[in-house]
């Protein structure tokens, strides 16, 4: 079907799941290969569970400073361009005789900047099925204020999520405080979101080694708040630590940076062990004795044409990221 875009629509699909106790997951994309990936999965398990309609979000971010997928969309590196293909393709991939025609799918603008955003801000909203507006980088009072506004003007037309606290990137230098029930609870009231992003101990772009879910928080904001928060940084965290995010409150999750991280490995190590079909013998040779390959990769096929392709990448990458949103459907869509 089209893409579910309009509020009322939307928030019947975020209800219908909670009867089921389904967490939604918001799966972000900066190419095709990934955006085909999340619907090719969703695809897949709802004939597992024989429920062809099932609900998934599909999210990109624009002026994001720590990540600007709509930039990276294009080699144009313009975020309009980026953005309108995105949207096209999603059009196109949703749309009738699609493959994934029955499927509920929602689009999200994730990570929304108050500030560089703000031509973003100006298009038409009734386009998108949620947007995050990030004004967390400011004060408290000054972030309330600002996401208040925003809603006020807009959240007649589209279902808003809010950030109370920032969720830093591992990457940078910035530290987040966890986030206190009493000032979720405020920033609710006060903001009137939809949903609400609280800091629960994860982050952006970590691994899984030093951080911990604080489900308890959680649970805690959600019996102030109900269930609409909204767990951002879900690949710094084991499966484990978040199976039972319905029980906690959690009405939606956010996911990126294990599609590109996990799916990586894969590639390099098929292109290592496959040098000689990719690069040729003379290459591969060069490389053995240069100490960058070992003697066990193949140093003797003759180049392929099947192997040096984009096609070829891509379908390793599109191959992983398909597995690793199948298992975050098993752990949420049960």
């Amino acid at each position: 079907m089209p893409l579910v875009t309009e509020r009322n629509a939307v928030l019947d699909l975020h209800a219908g799941a909670a009867e089921k106790k389904w967490v939604i997951p918001t799966l972000c994309t900066e190419n095709l290969t990934t955006t085909e990936a999340i619907l090719s999965a969703a695809l897949e398990y709802s004939k597992t569970i024989n429920q062809p309609d099932i609900p998934v979000t599909i999210a990109i971010t624009n002026q994001y400073g720590h990540r600007s997928q709509s930039v990276n969309y294009t080699h144009t590196r313009r975020w309009d361009t980026g953005l309108r293909l995105f949207l096209k393709e999603l059009e196109v991939l949703t749309g009738k005789d699609s493959p994934f025609e029955k499927l509920n799918v929602m689009v999200h603008l994730d990570h929304t900047q108050w500030d560089r955003d703000e031509p973003l801000l100006k298009w038409d909203m009734n386009q998108f099925s949620s947007i995050m507006y990030d004004a967390s980088t400011l004060p408290f009072e000054q972030n309330i204020a600002r996401t208040a506004d925003f809603v006020e003007k807009n959240g007649h037309m589209v279902v808003i999520e809010g950030a109370c606290d920032e969720i830093v990137d591992a990457s940078g230098v910035e530290t987040g405080e966890l986030t206190s029930p009493e000032s979720a609870l405020d920033y609710l009231n006060r903001t009137r979101v939809d949903f609400m992003v609280a800091n629960l101990g994860t982050e952006h772009r970590a691994n899984s080694a030093g951080l911990k879910y604080h489900s308890d928080l959680a649970r805690q904001i959600s019996k102030l708040t109900g269930p609409r928060l909204v767990l951002h940084g879900a690949s710094s965290v084991t499966a484990d630590q978040i199976s039972h995010l319905f029980d906690d409150g959690i009405a939606k999750v956010n996911i990126w940076t294990t599609l590109e991280r996990d799916a990586t490995p894969l590639l390099f190590d098929a292109m290592v062990r496959n040098a000689s079909k990719i690069v040729g013998t003379e290459k591969t040779a060069l490389m053995i004795e240069s100490g960058l390959l070992g003697q066990n990769v193949d140093k003797t096929s003759t180049k392929s044409l099947s192997h040096f392709t984009t096609t070829y990448r891509q379908d390793i990458i599109f191959t992983k990221m398909k597995e690793i949103v199948l298992s975050y459907l098993r752990l949420w869509y049960i």
